[in-house]
């Protein structure tokens, strides 16, 4: 017999031995039923047929376990047998496949709305208590671990047992590992470790000082993909539709039933909660300030946009801060994010430039040279983990040839499996080291691309400065010459008396308005390298650009910080760590991280005065890819005849 004849010999013995998982097609079924026998008709078969049928099997058993020996079948076409270490080698045809389940149902047939209704009367006793301060209360502020509901592979997670920076030094920033916050802006959002961002404190106000208002901006919760084109559905539509071509081994075997189970860019169930968290998280810390409105008797209005994952996010938080129902506690103003359409909170929509190639992506050449070298050995791993299939004709297939871009998508795979079905295989397939070098490939790209490495990163973060200063002046904007939108800034819709406001947006616009605040100690590592990790990075898109991340800024009095006749500071605090704001000029160096408000407000102003939209967004400007030109503050290239200068910093 020759190895043609063996590999069908043995395949057939795989069907058999598989038989009992799969159902006859259906015109078997229907010609195995056979006709009634006539009464006439004698048995088919004697005692001494029926013994020698029973004889025979046993020895055609028997041989077809010697010749199985004598043949040695290869064991990947066993496919559908899995043992342990051994994966099934030809990967059915679903491999990869999208799978898709649309809750709820379009029309139920239980669905009895008026026989359902939501409020019938009798809701009991119903007085409130007085409103907490925990941020003024408490000894401490509680510590937000940013995973609590998601698990992770036991090998690589590790908790703070000790909520500060290992190993500190002055100005230390290295920490030991945690899978979760070594997602960049995919990681939950956690509360950073005290002295991350260069003042040892929490976010509770320095002694001395009593919160006056606060303005929050966050972002949205744990999301799908954005579509299509993303990382993870890519990598999941090349295995799909290679699947006949190879087989997983090793750690790579659950790839062989493996499908893709996202949807795109909708909060998950974990992104929910996150708001839903964040929102009890500030009633408990500012909850005080709601009886300004009871004393002014108003309610609160908060801002998001139109998408879905950002309208579900303040949805989400308004029921954490304020509790079922909504009606009459506050106004949730819906800006349209859209080509054209005028948002501070989405300003790419109306700047060219900031989806301009060479201006808006100058990140890629960084990540992808970084890329090489930190997957460098992954790759290499679970490329040997790959191996051709053998189909069922013999043929062996073509195998499936691993990039640096597909071992990228893994680890891409790993975080959003991860806080859409709360755990993902894909994240045991890396290393410490290589998770790190995720980390960084993540600050690369922002840094590079929306904070302050990019030249369209501060022209975008104007808008919201000139609204945070109409907000802390109480004055309306006049001219609107940036993002914002007119319609809005009415008085319905943009108080400026207000002791607490919400704005919702994308990542990408927090670090766009954190770049334009100069907080320049988040910059002051410089530019960052392709070629290795460097050492303490003040910049750090986990800690500053996470799902749901948030930025409060405290309206403080603080008599005792000042000589002047007005005691009002403000204090930047992200994700419950306070930030230096001496990189806005004229604010004074403070250990607290607070700067006289009308000091802020100069340095607000100035950046105003000397950021142009109309060059920045739609100049026509092109910087060259790479270290040969840099920006560590945002910038983009002056115009022509206001002087020429490949570099500015602040």
């Amino acid at each position: 017999m020759d190895h043609d004849d063996d590999l069908e010999a043995c395949a057939a013995e795989r069907e058999g031995l598989l038989a009992s998982h799969k159902q006859p097609p259906t015109d078997v079924l229907a010609t195995s039923v056979k006709s009634p026998r006539p009464e006439s008709q004698g048995p088919r078969f004697t005692l001494t047929h029926l013994l020698s049928s029973f004889a025979g099997g046993v020895t055609l058993c028997f041989v077809a376990q010697l010749l199985m020996q004598r043949l040695k079948c290869p064991p990947e076409l066993y496919s559908g047998i899995e043992k342990e270490g051994q994966a099934n080698i030809l990967a059915p045809p679903f491999v990869g496949s999208t799978q898709v389940h649309n809750f709820p149902p379009p029309s139920p047939t239980n669905y009895y709305p008026d026989l359902f209704p939501t409020d019938v009367g009798y809701p009991g006793s119903t007085p409130t208590g007085a409103e907490p301060a925990l941020i003024l209360t408490a000894p401490s502020q509680p510590i937000q671990t940013g995973a609590a509901e998601l698990v992770l592979p036991p090998s690589l997670y590790e908790d703070f047992l000790e909520h500060k920076v290992e190993n500190a030094t002055e100005n230390a920033r290295e920490r030991e590992f945690n899978l979760s916050r070594s997602w960049g802006n995919l990681s939950p959002w956690y509360s950073v470790p005290k002295g991350a961002f260069g003042i040892d404190e929490g976010p509770e106000p320095p002694q001395g000082c009593n919160i006056a208002g606060v303005h929050l901006l966050h972002r949205h919760g744990a999301r799908y993909p954005t579509g299509p084109s993303s990382g993870p559905a890519t990598l999941s539509r090349q295995l799909h539709e290679s699947a006949a071509e190879w087989e997983a081994t090793g750690s790579l075997a659950f790839l062989n039933d493996w499908t893709y189970k996202l949807g795109e860019e909708v909060l998950t169930p974990f992104g929910r909660q996150q708001l839903f968290d964040l929102g009890v998280s500030m009633r408990l810390k500012y909850g005080f300030l709601l009886e300004n409105f009871t004393a002014a008797d108003s309610i609160p209005v908060f801002r998001t946009e139109s998408q879905d994952r950002m309208h579900a996010s303040a949805i989400n938080f308004a029921l954490g801060f304020f509790g079922w129902p909504l009606d009459g506690k506050y106004e949730q103003v819906l800006m349209i994010e859209a080509d054209g359409f005028n948002n501070s909170l989405a300003p790419y929509d109306t700047c060219p430039n900031a989806d301009a190639h060479g201006k808006a992506d100058r990140a890629s050449p960084y990540v992808k040279e970084w890329m090489s070298l930190y997957l460098k050995d992954a790759k290499a791993r679970l490329q040997a983990q790959f191996r051709p299939s053998v189909k069922a004709n013999g043929e062996m297939g073509n195998g499936f040839l691993l990039t640096d871009r597909h071992v990228y998508n893994m680890q891409q795979m790993c975080a959003y499996e991860t806080v859409a079905l709360g755990y993902s295989k894909f994240c045991e397939l890396f290393t410490e080291e290589e998770w790190e070098g995720f980390n960084y490939s993540m600050d690369l790209l922002f840094w590079y691309d929306s904070a302050f490495g990019s030249p369209v990163a501060r022209i975008q973060g104007l808008g919201y400065i000139q609204e945070l200063v109409s907000r802390l002046t109480h004055m309306p904007i006049e001219v609107h010459n940036s993002s914002t939108n007119a319609t809005w800034h009415r008085e319905e819709t943009w108080p400026l008396y207000d002791s607490l406001y919400v704005d919702a947006t994308h990542e990408v616009v927090v670090l766009n308005v954190l770049t334009a605040l100069n907080l320049t100690t988040l910059a002051e590592t410089g530019p960052l390298p392709a070629d290795h990790i460097p050492a303490n990075r003040s910049f750090r898109a986990s800690d500053l650009a996470p799902f749901a991340t948030n930025v409060q800024f405290q309206l403080l009095s603080c008599p005792a910080e000042t000589s002047s006749s007005d005691p009002s500071h403000i204090r930047i605090v992200i994700n419950d760590g306070p930030v230096p704001l001496h990189g806005v000029q004229p604010c004074p160096v403070s250990p607290h991280g607070l700067c006289p408000l009308e000091a802020f407000l100069e340095g607000q102003r100035k950046t105003i005065r000397d950021t142009d939209w109309a060059w920045g967004c739609f100049g026509d400007w092109t910087v060259p890819p790479g270290p040969e030109w840099e920006t560590v503050g945002g910038w983009y290239p002056p115009e022509p005849w206001k002087g020429d200068s490949k570099f500015r910093s602040n």
